[in-house]
């Protein structure tokens, strides 16, 4: 079968062949539709992030997928179901996260990524997982199956941050989300129901398609070359929650700044070293005075996968049209990974949908 995939010492992903899977009891074999590509392919095959199999030259890409079940192979599924796969899977045997469920709160060292860290990834024509990693989603969806696993990611960092309030009567109205990148963008519709006013930073001038967009589901856009992240709450509001989706490492900082006072912003952005100054004193005040609080978030598991069905489920498809600004097949499967001000989110095709 063919997949994509990136050689160790080289720097752009090539086409090469694999031998179609063979699913292992437990596990089914999945027929694979499409795949997302996002910043962390792009960091791996920059080799900034991930690493390949033990024994292995090559790492096959891809961590956004949506396929159909070719062989059920005695789980639970049925030929012709449409499942995404989740990412997380225990490096040698289950361990405690994994056995609890929560793989995604697993340190490092305890858990491979399939096409990130350790695992093959889902750039394939074929597939094989485990049913307990593969979530059933509605046939409606195969078209953009692929954009649950980021919507995924969403749901687990905004669950965290409205868990690490639930202390008091915490009632949210305004959102800030800092990054116009498509986890951006799809967090912004995600929180469209939940918050009487949403912004979105972004460093883009006009005329641009993702300000289109934001404008389009009713958001405010903040032109950080206008408006820095501590000017925000003067210029438009303090906020009740910053998302942070940027990896640009001030901004965990300034995010104390712009948030109201009982506060949570969420950090996603996974910046490299770096080292500059901050008024620690201040933020620390900020923190203590007024109740705020900062919390992490990597990856999501299978109950934000749910949760990912439903909200893409509820997105409008002139939306997800928008955002999806190209789907390519193994012919020109290089346009997919294309990072220009015109290309907002992308996926290669392997399969066309066929209900059965």
């Amino acid at each position: 079968m063919n997949a994509i995939a990136v050689y160790e010492g080289a720097d752009e992903p090539v086409v090469t062949e694999k031998p179609r899977p063979e699913p292992a009891p437990g596990e089914a074999l999945v027929r694979t539709l499409r795949v997302g590509v996002d910043g962390t392919d792009h960091e791996v095959i920059a080799g900034g992030h991930g690493g390949t199999p033990a024994g292995e030259d090559h790492l096959v890409l891809g961590h956004e997928a949506v396929g159909v079940v070719e062989d059920p192979n005695d789980t639970p599924f049925e030929v012709g179901d449409v499942v995404v796969p989740t990412v997380r899977r225990p490096p040698n045997g289950a361990n405690e996260y994994f056995a609890r469920g929560e793989p995604d709160m697993a340190p490092e060292g305890e858990y491979h990524e399939r096409g990130i860290v350790g695992a093959h990834g889902f750039m394939a024509e074929y597939f094989t997982s485990p049913a307990e990693f593969l979530v059933e989603i509605p046939p409606a969806l195969a078209e953009w199956g692929f954009l649950v696993e980021p919507v995924s990611i969403a749901e687990k960092a905004i669950e965290h941050a409205y868990a690490s309030r639930s202390a008091f009567g915490w009632e949210p109205e305004s959102a800030l989300v800092l990054g116009n990148g498509s986890l951006g963008l799809l967090t912004v519709a995600t929180l469209d129901e939940s918050f009487d006013r949403i912004y979105c930073l972004g460093r883009r001038e006009r005329p641009d398609p993702t300000i289109d967009i934001i404008e389009s589901l009713g958001a405010t856009y903040v032109n950080s070359n206008d408006t820095s992240i501590p000017e925000v709450p003067d210029a438009y509001e303090p906020m009740d929650l910053v998302f942070e989706a940027t990896g640009y490492a001030p901004h965990a900082f300034e995010t104390i700044e712009a948030l109201a006072p009982n506060g949570v912003g969420a950090l996603l952005g996974v910046p490299g070293d770096w080292e500059f100054e901050i008024d620690g004193g201040r933020l620390h005040r900020e923190f203590v005075l007024h109740n705020k609080a900062l919390v992490g978030s990597v990856n999501s598991g299978y109950g934000h996968f749910e949760s990912a069905v439903e909200s893409l489920a509820g997105l409008s498809e002139e939306f997800v049209g928008d955002l999806v600004t190209g789907v390519h097949g193994l012919d020109d499967f290089e346009a997919a990974f294309a990072d220009d001000d015109t290309t907002i989110k992308t996926a290669v095709e392997f399969a066309a949908y066929e209900e059965r």
